[in-house]
């Protein structure tokens, strides 16, 4: 059949294929868009976000579909004795493959909206957020990989048999990745540090969060440098979070003052300096009330702490420096002593030595005594 009688007119099928699959396209596409303001105006009713995922997950396949589809009446007036008699067969298995292929197109956009939807309510989801979209993907992909295959009557049992050993071979391959890789996913669950908390590792680095990855955790150090541990070795090892179970912490600063000292006239100064300190320094808890508490006798000193309170940790650096400084000058206006380390040395006993080497008897040199 190369042309069709339409209203008493031979039109050839060359011009009436391209115009059907217009046709089609046009009307497929003018009736979701229809069906998806209709949808969107049930979805703003709702309160849950799974039908706006939903309808965002279906939208592009869907329109693929539609011009996809459209080749379905391209066989019907292209058949010819010119063309191959299984170019419908072909058509159909073609549109057999891009179904296959959409349905894993809208598997893989759902799941990853869900993600993003969710990732603000779910920790593990937002933290290792990267990771968890490149395995959505990759899951996807290799099961709509297999279905595919499998639609066309490849055997699959074979490549999942050498899947299996082939993930074995990587497993052992990969040793210390996976290692990292499952640490990391115990950080993540078990939450013992998180972004922008600020932690001390057992090695002495101290510093911020950065981030936690699949393979390891960024950890922004004061200097403004970046550590990178790999997570095996920062689940094995002490980690001192500042950040828990609260910000708040204390703020300890050692004193002495001279045996001579009045120490309640000290305790007195030492908590007002202290107070005001607490009160106009930034990262200071102001309404905290500073207190002291004596605990040595030392060589040249009765010993103190003086226990202030900062906000979060990197706060004590300025709140120990203004303290010293205020400290130092009211110590001074009320006459209270900060002494010197005071070293005493025995005299007598340095005397004893030289009297017995300047007694020793002399030896000739033929190595007989006087």
């Amino acid at each position: 059949m190369d042309s069709i009688q339409l209203i008493g007119v031979s039109i050839p099928v060359w011009i009436v294929g391209p115009i059907l699959y217009l046709g089609w396209v046009v009307i497929g596409w003018l009736a979701k868009k229809i069906l998806f303001l209709w949808l969107g105006h049930l979805s703003r009713k709702t309160e849950t976000d799974l039908d706006d995922v939903l309808i965002a997950a279906v939208d592009r396949p869907l329109s693929i579909l539609i011009f996809v589809s459209g080749g379905l009446v391209i066989p019907h007036f292209f058949v010819s004795p010119k063309l191959p008699a299984s170019i419908s067969h072909l058509f159909g298995l073609g549109l057999k493959a891009c179904v296959i292929l959409l349905i894993i197109l809208f598997m893989n956009r759902l799941l990853l909206g869900l993600m993003k939807s969710y990732s603000a309510k779910v920790e593990v989801l937002r933290i290792s957020k990267g990771f968890t979209e490149v395995l959505v993907r990759l899951v996807v992909f290799a099961i709509g990989g297999l279905v595919l295959l499998d639609s066309f009557g490849v055997s699959i049992t074979p490549i999942l048999a050498s899947l299996g050993v082939g993930s074995l071979a990587v497993a052992l391959a990969l040793q210390p990745t996976l290692e990292n890789l499952i640490s990391g996913f115990q950080i993540i669950l078990d939450r013992p540090i998180l972004p922008g908390q600020f932690v001390k590792l057992e090695s002495g680095e101290e510093g911020y969060v950065e981030k936690v990855g699949w393979r390891s955790t960024w950890i922004r150090v004061l200097p403004n440098n970046t550590v990178i541990v790999p997570n095996k070795q920062l689940i094995n090892s002490r980690v001192l979070n500042y950040y828990y179970p609260d910000k708040e912490l204390a703020v300890l600063v050692n004193v002495g003052v001279h045996y001579s000292s009045d120490l309640g006239e000290v305790e007195r100064v030492t908590i007002e300096v202290a107070n005001e300190i607490m009160k106009k320094v930034p990262g200071g808890v102001p309404e905290f009330k500073s207190f002291i508490r004596y605990h040595t006798f030392n060589s040249s000193s009765i010993d103190f702490t003086v226990i202030m309170r900062a906000k979060e940790f990197v706060d004590n650096y300025l709140i120990k420096h203004e303290f010293v400084k205020a400290l130092s000058t009211r110590y001074a206006r009320e006459g209270i002593v900060i002494p010197f380390p005071i070293q005493a040395i025995n005299t007598e006993q340095e005397k004893a030595v030289v009297r017995v080497q300047r007694y020793q008897p002399e030896v000739k040199a033929n190595g007989q005594q006087p």
